[in-house]
């Protein structure tokens, strides 16, 4: 009995002691968690630490802050659309101006740097593909300058200023030039805009800042700086052959396109029309095409409508220029004849097949590109000096430049880069004309069935029979089958409805549809119905 009374002694002691071990530590806890608390609500947490002070707004301001603000009015954000009739269509496959960025191989090194790619994904209906890029205003009237791959064969073309103006304008080409890949494109403001200053391309040196301003990947009046890294850069002949670039390392990137490359002084050098890269992004190099070429073909566009270039009305195989040739012939470098077009410049002067061609105006001649370039640039009627090397002996011959698409005009009249530069008269860019302003879509009352499946019982809302082409409800995406709840919160019910709305609107006037729209169902469910709302601004009637 004794040893039990001993074991019980020791189990109450041991019992004790845990007690009192918790009680001790629920109050250290309470105590810590008190003082915690204390110091989060008091100033005291760092008491060694000072508190940042932020001063006031000083700008510092530099030559390229001075050209950013200069040059933000001038410079403009272009979108442009069109609508794939056939959702297994190739997005790529639109028109030749787009191959040079459909290249899957990655293996495609000169790019043209657009923005594109397509806005939705709506199986069985017809869906816009949308790409963007850059121009600039040259004229205060609305003309601007961007590159023809931005806007050539799409349904509309819609241009956002940065002078304060919010709204968007719709577009209308002016004329385009294939071979340069040059575009003029004109909106109608509502007051005066900021040209920019056209400078000389022909000044530009190597190692001389450049600055780029732009919409790389759809952020509009992104500017970036670098120098000119090369001049009269030739990439690849051939549709090429009249571009000679300015290389700079300024950072260029999709959307930039079209975009203009700026001296120091804030003098535009250059349009951006092109990247080196293998990822699809800047990698350090680019190219815009010298300001004086731009300013020949805006010239000629403006007046014509075209670009007209000169011919001499002779042909060359670019395999006979090789420099081991002309080592071979005794001859100076140039162009080897190959061609002579019966009854044009160079026939009527006397040159013959197999003459070298040398010297133009006595510079020499590099290569057949160099003296289709210069050629091309020298004005219809122009008498020019070429010498040549025939047989071993220098001639020199007098020759009238005459215009190439007449001396050419059998050959060049199935060649797309030729192709008529005029817009169509029935050109989608260009505003219509019309009283009242129209959506475009054709509209129906729900059937009560319909009301139910979509849980609307008791609701108006219309459904879209058909949406017009081109019109401003298939531009900002509304889709046969939608419903449309309301229009700037307003319920619609009949079609009446809509056309009283649509009679209080004008032209850049903001408008949201209230939209249902049908999703597919999963493994054989109904549909399933999503709400939302589509905006818009009205474009110019």
């Amino acid at each position: 009995m004794r040893w039990f009374k001993i074991m019980r002694q020791q189990k109450l002691l041991s019992l004790s002691l845990l007690l009192v071990t918790l009680s001790i530590g629920i109050v250290i806890g309470t105590l810590i968690n008190t003082g915690v608390r204390a110091n989060r609500g008091g100033q005291n947490i760092a008491p060694d630490a000072s508190p940042l002070v932020v001063p006031n707004p000083v700008q510092l301001g530099n030559e390229f802050t001075k050209l950013a603000k200069k040059l933000e009015p001038s410079v403009v954000y272009i979108t442009a659309d069109f609508t794939q009739k056939v959702a297994a269509e190739n997005p790529h496959k639109r028109g030749d101006q787009q191959t040079p960025d459909s290249g899957d191989d990655g293996m495609d090194l000169f790019r043209h740097f657009f923005r594109g790619g397509p806005t939705g994904d709506l199986p069985q209906r017809p869906f816009r593909q949308e790409q963007s890029g850059t121009g600039f205003v040259v004229d205060k009237n609305g003309y601007i300058i961007t590159n023809n791959h931005v806007i050539a064969k799409v349904d509309h073309i819609k241009v956002k200023l940065h002078n304060g103006d919010t709204g968007e304008y719709r577009a209308r080409v002016v004329g385009f030039d294939s071979e340069t890949d040059l575009a003029v494109i004109k909106i109608d403001p509502r007051g005066p805009l900021v040209p920019v200053t056209i400078g000389n391309s022909d000044a530009v040196q190597v190692g001389d800042w450049a600055v780029a301003i732009g919409s790389p990947f759809g952020l509009d009046a992104s500017v970036t700086a670098g120098i000119v890294s090369a001049l009269g850069r030739d990439i690849g002949g051939g549709a090429m052959q009249l571009q000679r670039f300015i290389q700079t390392d300024a950072a260029i990137n999709p959307g930039n396109s079209g975009g203009p490359l700026l001296n120091i002084r804030g003098e535009v050098i250059g349009v951006n029309t092109m990247i080196a890269t293998q990822s699809g992004g800047y990698q350090g190099i680019g190219f815009a095409l010298p300001i004086n070429m731009v300013a020949r073909v805006y010239n000629d566009v403006i007046r014509t409508g075209r670009v007209t270039r000169g011919s001499i009305g002779v042909q060359w195989q670019k395999a006979d220029n090789k420099p081991e040739l002309f080592r071979a012939l005794g001859s100076k470098p140039g162009v080897l004849v190959n061609v002579v077009k019966k009854d044009g410049p160079a026939d009527k002067a006397g040159i013959k097949v197999e003459d070298i061609i040398t010297a133009m105006n006595g510079t020499p001649v590099k290569d057949g590109d160099d003296l289709v370039a210069r050629v091309a640039d020298t004005p219809i009627g122009t008498s020019v000096s070429l010498t040549v090397d025939r047989d071993g002996k220098t001639m020199d011959f007098k020759v009238t430049i005459m215009d190439r698409a007449e001396v050419w005009a059998e050959v060049l009249k199935d060649d797309p880069r030729f192709e008529d530069s005029r817009p169509d008269p029935e050109d989608p860019g260009k505003p219509e004309t019309t009283q009242q302003y129209k959506f475009g879509m054709k509209l129906h009352a729900l059937t009560d069935a319909e009301r139910t499946a979509m849980g609307l019982e008791g609701k108006g809302g219309l459904v879209i029979r058909s949406v017009d082409p081109g019109s401003f409800a298939e531009d900002i995406g509304l889709f046969e089958k939608d419903v449309i709840l309301a229009i700037n919160r307003k319920p619609v019910s009949t079609v009446e409805d809509v056309v009283k709305i649509q009679s209080s609107l004008k032209a850049g006037d903001a408008v949201a549809f209230h939209v249902m729209r049908a999703t597919p169902g999963v493994r054989g469910h109904a549909p399933q119905w999503t709400s939302f709302f589509v905006p818009g601004t009205l474009p110019p009637q």
